[in-house]
């Protein structure tokens, strides 16, 4: 890997390691830029909260984080400010101001919910419902449409198991939107490693049939994941097999 712009810190509850052991395991293996896109914070209404992002008071410190790193390593590697951020339609409007007095320099796009998050089943459970991977496609397409994503992270994300026919139908308009917008889809490795439900072939099939362009995400949970050999070569394969077309150097869509 020349560049890895999906990496998180422990402010997301699931994360461990300092952002500067991130940095260091990132020099060793010789990678050009290293972004930092941990989960963004969301103001929720009411007392809801979500159990996997960092509080909206922790968005400064963050940000002065990665900043004092930008310095600490300059001319060594760069470290973009970064954000993996769901399109939630009544709560972005109020979300996007706020990232950028922050001085994010880039999002990715990460939707883990439909909606607005709030009452509604993770994209990551098993579901046969032809209407929710339709509302997933949908809202991930009005996302792309802002020009403000750089890429979107593991598109695969929604674990369908229904028909095989039903899925390709849904996401060729994902795919499809994508190409139309310019924005490249994820191999996600922490999923390769993992063994989830993604990286999904009828996904990638799709996405070679639309012509989209793919990048390979680390999604990087601790410093030794920041470059992970085994399953960069399995991503790689997906690659190969489907000959899509792989960007190493993703340009970041500044907001």
């Amino acid at each position: 890997m020349i560049v890895n712009l999906h990496t998180h810190t422990p402010r997301c509850r699931h994360a461990v390691g300092a952002e500067q052991e991130y940095v260091e395991a990132a020099l060793a293996a010789k990678l050009e830029m290293l972004g930092f896109s941990d989960h963004t914070p969301y103001w929720f209404p009411g007392d809801y909260y979500s159990h996997m992002r960092m509080y909206p008071d922790q968005l400064q410190e963050y940000a002065d984080t990665v900043r004092k790193l930008q310095k600490q390593y300059e001319g060594k590697i760069r470290l973009p400010l970064g954000l993996e951020v769901e399109y939630y339609p009544t709560l972005f409007p109020e979300l996007l101001p706020r990232l950028q007095d922050a001085g994010i320099e880039y999002m990715l796009l990460g939707q883990h919910w439909c909606g607005d998050e709030m009452g509604e089943p993770y994209n990551g459970t098993a579901t046969d419902s032809e209407a929710h991977l339709a509302k997933y496609c949908s809202q991930v397409m009005d996302a792309m449409q802002t020009g403000l994503f750089t890429y979107v992270a593991h598109p695969d994300i929604l674990h369908f198991v229904g028909e095989d026919h039903i899925y390709k139908k849904h996401v060729s308009r994902l795919c499809k939107e994508a190409k139309a917008c310019n924005i490249p889809v994820e191999i996600n490795l922490l999923g390769v490693n993992e063994n989830r439900q993604y990286p999904k072939r009828l996904f990638w099939e799709a996405a070679a049939e639309e012509g989209c362009d793919v990048v390979i995400g680390s999604d990087a949970h601790k410093p030794s994941h920041v470059v992970h050999p085994e399953p960069e070569k399995k991503a790689l394969a997906i690659v190969s097999e489907f000959s899509l077309h792989l960007v190493e150097r993703p340009q970041l869509r500044r907001i």
